[in-house]
């Protein structure tokens, strides 16, 4: 990775120029000009009567040990901009240092986190935190993000800025990133990160109502079947 790279990264609040991609917008029909960030925002207002409630209920729990329900973190969007994704917590509050103590302690875990970015036995997760996490409704305040217009309701798995180096694609880039995607309900425990390259490339291709309604389609399977993570 370049210092240049290196320097857009650690500041996060400017765009991540080199891996913004150059798109020729002649080539983009009326869904993914226009059509696209209509339903997200007409799909997330006539569902808000429902969420908001739900959201403050499972707050309400997640907050019950004295800690802020809501977590926060810098994502990477479209062409590279930094924003601030929103979800329910289900981690304990110091879990960055618990992770990194973790991984030292566990070369198995070690050498899974460089691959996937992720654990499939994770000591951070408490036990409604894996509870909603397996519904995957600790995303519905992911909903704010998409009238913001951060994230839309399908794309790409949103990524941190350091986990930029390590994405191989640039389809990303193109998109903003979404709740839910080809990945999101896809044997996601099982693929590595830079898999996701194989994916976005492949909404990319294929980015339509149509697809976007088979997604959301899916993704209710996901989450009646509780196998999300």
């Amino acid at each position: 990775m370049t210092v240049q790279n290196e320097n857009f990264l650690s500041r996060q609040s400017a765009p991540i120029d080199l891996l913004r991609p150059r798109v020729d917008k002649r080539k983009h029909g009326i869904y993914r000009q226009f059509g696209k960030r209509f339903v997200d925002v007409f799909l997330v207002i006539m569902a808000a009567p429902v969420v908001l409630p739900v959201v403050l209920i499972l707050a309400a729990f997640v907050a019950s040990d004295g800690c802020n329900p809501f977590f926060r973190q810098k994502r990477v969007g479209r062409n590279g901009r930094i924003f601030t994704m929103w979800k329910l917590r289900t981690m304990v509050p110091n879990a960055d240092q618990k992770l990194q103590a973790h991984l030292d302690q566990c070369d198995e875990a070690r050498e899974e986190w460089e691959v996937k970015q992720k654990l499939t036995k994770d000591p951070r997760i408490t036990t409604f935190g894996r509870a909603i996490r397996k519904t995957s409704m600790d995303e519905l305040p992911q909903l704010w993000n998409v009238l913001k217009g951060d994230m839309s309701l399908i794309g790409p798995r949103p990524m941190m800025p350091e986990q930029a180096a390590l994405y191989p694609g640039r389809a990303y880039f193109y998109l903003r990133p979404g709740v839910s995607g080809f990945w999101q309900i896809s044997d996601r425990n099982n693929s590595s990160f830079a898999a996701r390259a194989d994916y976005d490339e492949m909404y990319n291709r294929r980015l339509s109502f149509a697809t976007d309604l088979w997604v959301i389609l899916k993704t209710l399977s996901v989450v009646m079947r509780g196998t999300g993570c």
